[in-house]
């Protein structure tokens, strides 16, 4: 059996093995008890319960197939604290392909808390992908179109809402409150801490 035979019984163990402790057990239970190697373990007990979920990335040309992102895998696409800055360098130093690169969009888009922070993500990457003259296609790649959409959807709303409520300032944010501050202010004296906490 294949490695993505295997992969597709991961979900129904991962609803079973709900702790660190049972799936290393039940890794442990298979490279021992039926002989599974170290990989094939892993391959049907991830080593972190997000894994379960797999998303889709959809193609946006025909003929182009873009292929599964897995979750679990979103470390090997983005390191640990890897800058967008150093993802860009990493696309055209390695001259990854645009599969491998909406890959990477893709994996963005999973890892950012909401559709704004996503949009924010990918135009910075497609502006340091312009400064290191990559390729046309490959900074279209990591457009998304339906992210790029909520977006707007949401800064749309919050535009409507600060219009319709206003800005409400704290009061000793008005205009007397900052006139009284100053009033008091004596420029005469050199500055100290207290007249910078005005």
């Amino acid at each position: 059996m294949s490695n993505e035979e295997f992969s597709q019984y991961a979900p129904e163990l991962l609803e079973l093995l709900t702790d660190k402790l049972k799936r290393d057990k039940g890794r442990q239970r298979f490279q021992k008890g039926y002989n599974f190697s170290r990989e094939q373990a892993f391959v049907l007990v991830p080593n972190q319960r997000i894994c379960r979920s797999r998303s889709r990335v959809p193609p946006k040309e025909r003929g182009d197939e873009a292929g599964e992102v897995n979750i679990c895998q979103i470390s090997n696409i983005i390191p640990d604290r890897e800058t967008i800055e150093s993802i860009a360098q990493r696309i055209v130093r390695d001259n990854l392909s645009k599969k491998e690169v909406k890959a990477i969009a893709k994996a963005l888009t999973i890892t950012s808390p909401n559709p704004m922070t996503t949009t924010s993500r990918l135009t910075r990457l497609r502006r340091e992908l312009r400064k290191l003259n990559a390729p046309e296609k490959i900074i279209f790649a990591t457009l998304d179109d339906k992210t790029t959409c909520a977006s707007n959807k949401i800064q749309k709303e919050r535009r409507v809402q600060c219009e319709n409520e206003g800005i409400d300032f704290p009061d000793h944010f008005s205009l007397e409150s900052v006139k009284e501050k100053l009033d008091l202010y004596d420029v005469s004296k050199t500055p100290d801490v207290q007249a910078l906490a005005m």
